[in-house]
C-alpha cells in the first residue's frame, strides 16, 4: 500500500533548445544568406492548415506558433523555422508548445522536409494518433521529440532507423481519462532502439509501455547522458552495468514494481548527479562506496526494499539536496556524517525501523541548515524532540 507521507519527484520534461549563431557571423552572412525553398514554404504552409490552434499547450513558453507563419514572407524567418545558411533547406521544425490540435499520418507535409535534422512536436494534441512510420523518411534526424502530444499505439520500427539521433523523447503520451499509458514499446523494441541506435545521449521513455526486461545491450550506449524510463512496466533485472556507463548523468526508472537489482559499486570518477529508483523492488544494502558519488544531487529510493544500515559514507556527497529513502527496511541509526550534508533541503526517512533518539541520533540532522522538508512519520521515536526554536538554532 503507498506510504503518503513519501513524496516523489515530479517527472520532469527535458527540451533542448538550440544555441545562437554569433551576432557577427549573423550580420555577414545575411546578405548571401538563401531564401526557403518553395516546395518546402508550401509543405509548412500545408502543414499549417491541417491544425486547428486550441488550448491543449501548458508552460510558460507556449505560444501558438504557426499564426504567424504567412505566405509573403521567407519561410526561414518564420517561428520555429530554422534553415540550412548554405543550401536554404529547413533543418530544425521546432513546433514544441505550439497549441496544435488534429490528427497526423503518413500523407503529413513535413516528411516532404528531407532534410530535417530536429524535429520537436511536443507538447501538443495529435488526438491519439499513431506516430506515423514515414518518420523514418528523415535519416538526417538527430533530435526528436514526440513527448505529451496524445500519440498512441505501437512506437514504429522505423524510428530504429534513425541512427544519426542523439535525442530521443517519447515521454508521457498518457491518457487523461483513464490514467494509463498511451504509446507501447513491445520487445525486442527497446533491444533493437538499444542495437541501432548508438550514438544516443538523451533517451526520455517515461509512461510508454514496454512489459519488458531491460536489455543488456542498453549498456552499451556509451554516449548516453541521461535514460528516463519511470513507469514502463518493466520487469526482471536491471542490468547493473548501466550504472557505469561513463558519462550517464541522470538515470530514473522510479514505478517500475517488478524491476528488481541491486546497488553495485559505484566509482569515484562516476558523473551521476540524480538517481532515482523508488518504487522498484531494489533489493540488498547501500554499499559504502555510495560516497564516491560526488555529484550526486538528487537520491530516490523511495518504497524499494533496501535493507541494512546506511553507510557512513554517505555524508560525502556535498551537493546532495534531495535524499529519500523512505518506506524500505533500513535500520540502526542515523550517521553522525549526515551533518556535512550541507545542501540538503529534502530528507525523508519514515517508514523504516530506525532506533532514533531525537536530541542525541538526530543531532546531525538538525544542523543542516537549508533543510527544509523532514519526514520521520513511523520510525521509532523515544525520548523527547527538542523545542523547535532549538532545532532551528
Amino acid at each position: 500500500m503507498a506510504c503518503l507521507p513519501c513524496f516523489y519527484m515530479s517527472i520532469h520534461f527535458l527540451f533542448l533548445y538550440l544555441s545562437c549563431q554569433p551576432i557577427d557571423a549573423h550580420i555577414l552572412s545575411r546578405s548571401v544568406k538563401p531564401l526557403c525553398l518553395e516546395d518546402e514554404m508550401s509543405a509548412l504552409l500545408q502543414f499549417k492548415e491541417r491544425y486547428e490552434i486550441a488550448n491543449v499547450s501548458g508552460g510558460p513558453l507556449a505560444h501558438p506558433k504557426t499564426l504567424s507563419w504567412k505566405n509573403s514572407q521567407d519561410c526561414c524567418s518564420w517561428d520555429g523555422i530554422e534553415c540550412n545558411e548554405n543550401t536554404g533547406h529547413v533543418i530544425v521544425l521546432d513546433l514544441g508548445s505550439s497549441f496544435l490540435y488534429g490528427s497526423i499520418d503518413n500523407n503529413s507535409t513535413i516528411f516532404r522536409l528531407a532534410h530535417l535534422e530536429k524535429l520537436n512536436l511536443g507538447n501538443n494534441h495529435f488526438n491519439y494518433s499513431q506516430i506515423p512510420s514515414r518518420v523514418g523518411d528523415l535519416p538526417r534526424l538527430t533530435h526528436l521529440n514526440l513527448s505529451a502530444s496524445f500519440f498512441s499505439g505501437q512506437v514504429p520500427s522505423e524510428i530504429f532507423k534513425l541512427t544519426r539521433l542523439v535525442y530521443l523523447n517519447l515521454c508521457c503520451n498518457l491518457d487523461p481519462h483513464h490514467d494509463r499509458p498511451l504509446l507501447e514499446m513491445k520487445a525486442p523494441g527497446l533491444r533493437r532502439l538499444s542495437q541501432n541506435l548508438t550514438g544516443l545521449e538523451e533517451l526520455l521513455l517515461s509512461l510508454v509501455n514496454m512489459s519488458s526486461q531491460v536489455p543488456n545491450t542498453l549498456a552499451n550506449l556509451s554516449s548516453l547522458r541521461r535514460l528516463n524510463m519511470d513507469e514502463c512496466d518493466l520487469h526482471g533485472i536491471f542490468p547493473p552495468a548501466i550504472f557505469h556507463l561513463p558519462k550517464l548523468q541522470y538515470l530514473s526508472v522510479d514505478h517500475n514494481e517488478d524491476l528488481t537489482g541491486r546497488l553495485p559499486n559505484f566509482n569515484s570518477s562516476s558523473p551521476l548527479k540524480e538517481l532515482q529508483l523508488g518504487g522498484t523492488s531494489f533489493y540488498g544494502e547501500l554499499p559504502a562506496s555510495i560516497g564516491n558519488l560526488r555529484s550526486m544531487e538528487i537520491l530516490n529510493l523511495q518504497f524499494c526494499n533496501l535493507t541494512g544500515s546506511l553507510p557512513r559514507s554517505m555524508g560525502n556527497l556535498p551537493l546532495l539536496s534531495y535524499l529519500g529513502i523512505g518506506c524500505n527496511n533500513f535500520s540502526g541509526f542515523i550517521p553522525a556524517s549526515f551533518a556535512n550534508l550541507s545542501n540538503l533541503e529534502y530528507l525523508d526517512v519514515g517508514k523504516n525501523p530506525f532506533t532514533v533518539q531525537p536530541t542525541s541520533s538526530l543531532s546531525c540532522v538538525w544542523k543542516i541548515k537549508k533543510l527544509a522538508t523532514l519526514n520521520l512519520w513511523r520510525i521509532n521515536l523515544y525520548g523527547e524532540i527538542p523545542p523547535v526554536e532549538n532545532l532551528l538554532s
